[in-house]
């Protein structure tokens, strides 16, 4: 058997896992670089002398300066939440990837506006609201568009180097501050002008790279081009039309948009699936993982890291920077080792419990620190040596941001992407991405207030926060490692609780409960000719397609024949 990177257990054969579908997903990536770029630079641009004397930022008062900070950060988070949740029609209407190629255009023209603001703090708060709107379309597109194209058995890792390239994004953002400051004149608005005007280059790569890249072959199928979406599936799967790989997952795509897709839904009635059973546990789990993601405690270090070395008694522009450029590393290093072998081998819900209480130890110890040293006032009276604990605190910082980026940030993209219905699945997602934006506005916006007001209470806050979601994801999570997309309508067709606690009481796999479901009363299914129960899956509102079978005795009353 040897060692592998993707998930055990799939029908996948090698062929699937190419260069070509990697390369697509890197290149749809490119809009991560550019998100998390722009979340990471912004906390070491305000930090630089010459941002803050070109944008009044000397000589105020604390409370001023944490409004400005927060309104300077906020407001991308607010562009964010309104792109994410105002694209999915788009997307649905006119497909992922021309969606991702005007969503990249918008983020251009903020990017732009940032980089011309000159100095002018209205103009740089409206680019950074333009540009979010394209982040927050690209944030719920791509990841979705990702998963729609990979096969299961590395589905987790293609939308993980999503992840890492956000990652990676932010790293750059957080040493190109520290080059900048350390070579450019202070004196200059060059100083600020270049790590706000790098931002356009990811833009302009991902503009053009989609561009080369192949529509959703489940888009397609959803409008009926069927003889399109089979041609992609061909190319992106390196196999033979007649390869029974393929006729399987096409059957798959076939059966699922006939089920759900044979009345065109209006918005009204994709609003109301959102509350069906089946879909409003998604919903939730979905919204709650979101939220989490932030309550984590991860951005008030990425949007505000200058300030929490601050905090750690280390003083100095250049310092501070540095400082900052080693947490980017160490959440890129996580984000890597997520993707290439904890998603697909540990999984999905071990990772958010694993992630989750072991990810919560550096916060205490960093709250603890910084109640009995208080090194930011000792800082503050000239006293700068550094115990042991305080170099300790500092590396906790690097090992909370290795341990998040290896668990809770990258799994709740993957599992947002992949658990939605087929029909509502950009509405679903379009959802969970606002939340997650709605969280990171929240939480940037209230962050300078926690640190100035609550100090050291502010890291036992967000740790005590994240042992609870570690209860939650253990209860509450299951896993969906190597499943199909298909596959997902099955595994929550009943309540989460239940098949957790069944999974762990009995120690059988997500796929043994996955396969009592697909034979229960619940969902039957018999391949060549789909038998549904309208009354347990949820049909009543679908016409049938093929043939009626309320008159004909082999097949349950109220039940439709679906063709594949």
């Amino acid at each position: 058997m040897g060692f592998n990177l993707h998930a055990e257990g799939t029908t996948d054969p090698k062929e699937v896992r190419n260069f070509k579908i990697h390369l697509i997903a890197i290149v749809a990536s490119m809009s991560a670089i550019a998100m998390g770029y722009d979340t990471s630079v912004i906390g070491g641009t305000m930090a630089l002398d010459s941002f803050r004397r070109d944008f009044d930022l000397l000589n105020v008062s604390k409370t001023a300066r944490d409004t400005l900070q927060g309104n300077i950060v906020s407001t991308f988070q607010a562009g964010c939440f309104f792109g994410a949740l105002l694209t999915f029609p788009l997307a649905e209407k006119i497909g992922r990837k021309k969606a991702i190629m005007y969503s990249s255009l918008i983020f251009l023209a903020g990017g732009t506006l940032m980089t011309a603001s000159h100095g002018v703090i209205g103009m740089l708060i409206a680019g950074r609201a333009v540009a979010g709107l394209g982040i927050g379309a690209v944030s719920l597109i791509v990841p979705v568009y990702i998963a729609e194209t990979s096969p299961p058995s590395i589905r987790g890792r293609l939308v993980g180097i999503f992840e890492i390239a956000s990652q990676g994004g932010g790293m750059c953002g957080f040493w190109i501050n520290y080059a900048v400051d350390r070579t450019i004149s202070r004196r200059t608005q060059t100083q600020w002008i270049v790590p706000l005007g790098l931002q356009l280059l990811p833009g302009i790569l991902l503009f053009f790279g989609i561009m080369w890249c192949p529509e959703s072959p489940r888009w397609l199928a959803k409008k009926d081009r069927w003889e399109d979406a089979e041609k992609i599936l061909i190319d992106i799967r390196q196999l033979p039309a007649n390869h029974e790989y393929i006729q399987g997952e096409m059957a798959d795509i076939r059966l699922q948009v006939e089920e759900r897709s044979t009345m065109r839904m209006s918005k009204k009635a994709q609003f109301q699936k959102l509350f069906a059973p089946g879909t409003r546990n998604r919903i939730a789990i979905g919204l709650l993982l979101m939220a989490c993601q932030n309550l984590t405690g991860v951005n008030i270090i990425t949007y505000y890291s200058p300030r929490i070395f601050e905090t750690l008694g280390i003083t100095g522009t250049d310092t501070k920077l540095f400082a900052t450029g080693f947490y980017g590393i160490a959440k890129t290093l996580g984000m890597v080792l997520f993707s290439l072998y904890l998603v697909e081998k540990v999984g999905r819900r071990n990772g958010l419990i694993y992630g989750a209480f072991i990810g919560s130890l550096p916060m205490w110890f960093i709250g603890g620190y910084v109640m009995k040293a208080d090194p930011a006032g000792a800082a503050a009276r000239g006293e700068l040596t550094r115990d042991a604990a305080g170099y300790v605190a500092m590396v906790c910082v690097y090992l909370y941001g290795f341990i998040y980026c290896a668990t809770w940030q990258g799994i709740t993209w993957v599992y947002c992407s992949e658990i939605f219905p087929l029909d509502i699945r950009m509405l679903c997602v379009a959802i969970t991405t606002a939340d997650q934006w709605l969280w990171s506005f929240v939480i940037s916006r209230t962050t300078p207030y926690m640190i100035t007001s609550l100090g050291y209470g502010t890291y036992m806050f967000f740790g005590s926060l994240m042992v609870l979601m570690g209860f939650w994801a253990f209860f509450f999570i299951p896993e969906t490692r190597g499943l199909t997309l298909e596959d997902m309508d099955i595994l929550f067709s009943g309540t989460m609780h239940t098949a957790v606690w069944q999974s762990l009481k009995t120690r059988r796999s997500v796929k043994d409960v996955l396969a009592d479901r697909r034979g229960s009363d619940d969902v039957q299914s018999v391949k060549g000719g789909q038998v549904l129960d309208e009354k347990h899956v949820g049909l009543t509102h679908i016409e049938a397609v093929g043939v009626s079978s309320n008159d004909d005795p082999a097949f349950p009353k109220n039940s439709r024949v679906l063709s594949c």
